[in-house]
């Protein structure tokens, strides 16, 4: 790159500046005088045209002009008029185009050869201009008429106008004056506005800017997440490789309007509210996505918003963190422990010689067992529910806890926008809640109730313990995110992520607690958008405590 490459930007506005106002001087200069030129044109046609009528009215004119050798007494009358007038030349013609004044004495009594006089000895009278040996003139036609108004001949008045070079000279002394305030405002505003743009930009140099926006493009594709953002005026203005991934946008959208590409980002609503919303899942698209949205503030004013998110799957894989592959891993360990003291209880028998009462503890058990698959397997008729619903009783019985499932429980589908993802996830954090909350409880019985219930209208779960209840004082808390009771073995976010399901599927949540009377929550969702009441539209986390 050249030296000029590296000229700070500040110089080159300024010069660039400082060049456009030198141009548009010069140019409206060239202008001006043109138009200077065009006014002296005619100032001068007029003056030669009153001139030349003044002469052509004088009798002396009109009666030497008639006399032959009539040139001797008219030429000193003419050239006093020429100086009291201020015109360069004054010629003056019979109607045989013989010179009867001139400004060249040997010219006189002579025939003119004019190619522009014909006209004025037609009685005539008009300007033209003529270049000659002196420059350029400004040339009055006149027709003399005696008194009986025929004509006698020809005034012609000619006036020389000034060269380009004299017209400069006549007005440099102004010209100077304009040029030089001309130049140092256009100098000082040019190197304002260099400075100003200078700031706009962080004091950064062009090539520093293309650097970063390259290296800005690079890093958002490069990301994982989906990135989003927006300009005050919900034109995008950042749309990565991820986020057209996962829209199924081929096309470049930089600039286009958010709601024309994807129209329900939510992005335009954090524009509104100029407040962060962290960590929700919405639904975009047909897409559940975990979205941070954050406004772009820049002097106390908003300019922007930028959403950062992935897709479902690692909200999923959060989920089952917390409800579902851990429990599942922890049912099978619980299996293995519950069948090893069955298969003790069951040799003990043997070994003790009571082979019926063997028989019958193995019916019993096997009766169990496949009585809660079958009631499960008929009424839950998504497997990941049945299975997760299969390892929370056997979990439960390991910690002394009876998990009880209403004979009236029954799920054949999911409410609009929710899947088996949300209901494992509220089923696991409200179970495993209840678990923990009677896990330390010296009750003789333990239980926790569950029951779902659902029909064309409306899908209901309630999940019901008899442990310790929630206190007062931390119960407006329990669905912030990060709140936890559980020290360092809580994560904070369960009841916050059931929180956004029950947003999302437009549902309601209730919770009656009390200290050491149990707790109980209470969950409803709409079926579908038509259907929804107004428990369901616009609800929160409830507002029901």
């Amino acid at each position: 790159m050249g030296k000029s490459g590296h000229m700070p930007i500040q110089w080159k506005i300024t010069l660039l500046s400082f060049g456009i106002v030198a141009f548009s001087i010069l140019i409206g200069g060239i202008f001006l005088l043109g138009n200077a030129v065009s006014l002296k044109k005619d100032e001068f046609g007029k003056r030669s045209m009153i001139t030349a009528h003044t002469i052509a009215e004088l009798p002396e004119v009109q009666m030497y002009v008639q006399e032959p050798g009539g040139w001797h007494s008219l030429q000193p009358i003419i050239e006093n008029l020429r100086i009291i007038h201020g015109a360069d030349y004054i010629v003056v013609m019979n109607q045989e185009r013989l010179r009867y004044s001139h400004p060249v004495f040997e010219k006189l009594g002579r025939v003119s050869q004019g190619e522009d006089e014909s006209a004025a000895f037609a009685e005539h009278e008009y300007l033209s201009e003529a270049t000659g040996e002196s420059g350029t003139s400004v040339r009055a036609f006149v027709p003399i008429l005696d008194k009986e108004n025929e004509q006698v001949g020809v005034v012609l008045v000619g006036n020389i106008l000034p060269t380009f070079t004299e017209m400069v000279g006549d007005l440099k002394k102004d010209i100077f004056v304009l040029l030089f305030l001309t130049l140092l405002f256009g100098a000082c505003g040019s190197w304002i506005l260099a400075r100003h743009i200078k700031r706009e930009t962080f004091h950064l140099e062009p090539h520093q800017i293309s650097r970063m926006l390259v290296e800005r493009t690079a890093a958002f594709n490069a990301m994982h997440e989906g990135v989003i953002a927006i300009d005050n005026r919900e034109r995008i203005t950042i749309f990565n490789k991820k986020a057209k991934q996962l829209f199924g946008i081929s096309r470049d959208v930089i600039g286009k309007q958010i709601r024309e590409v994807i129209h329900d980002t939510r992005l335009p609503e954090v524009l509104k509210r100029s407040e962060p919303i962290y960590n929700q899942e919405i639904s975009v698209q047909h897409r559940n996505i975990v979205s941070n949205r954050v406004p772009i503030k820049l002097e106390d004013g908003t300019i922007g918003a930028v959403s950062i998110f992935q897709d479902r799957t690692d909200a999923t894989k959060l989920a089952e963190e917390l409800t579902g592959v851990k429990t599942f891993v922890e049912a099978l360990r619980v299996q293995n422990h519950e069948h090893m003291n069955k298969l003790h209880t069951i040799s003990g028998l043997i070994q003790l010689g009571k082979l019926d009462e063997a028989l019958a503890y193995v019916f019993q058990i096997t009766e169990e067992q496949e009585e809660l698959t079958r009631f499960l397997s008929k009424h839950i008729h998504h497997d990941s529910l049945a299975g997760l619903l299969i390892s929370k009783v056997s979990r439960g019985k390991e910690l002394d806890i009876e998990l009880l499932i209403d004979k009236h429980t029954s799920l054949d589908r999911f409410p609009e926008d929710l899947d088996h993802h949300d209901f494992v996830l509220i089923l696991g954090n409200l179970i495993e809640n209840s678990f923990a909350a009677l896990k330390d409880q010296n009750q003789e019985k333990k239980q926790v109730y569950l029951y779902i219930n659902q029909d064309d209208h409306f899908c209901e779960i309630a999940v019901e313990d008899n442990g310790s209840g929630i206190p007062r004082n931390i119960k407006p808390n329990i669905f912030d995110y990060g709140f936890t009771t559980k020290g360092a073995d809580g994560s904070g976010i369960g009841l916050y992520l059931i929180s956004q399901i029950v947003e999302k599927g437009r549902g309601e949540i209730q919770v009656t607690s009390g200290p050491d009377e149990g707790t109980a929550f209470y969950l409803r969702f709409p079926m579908n958008k038509l259907k929804e009441d107004r428990y369901g539209k616009n609800n929160n986390q409830g507002s029901s405590y």
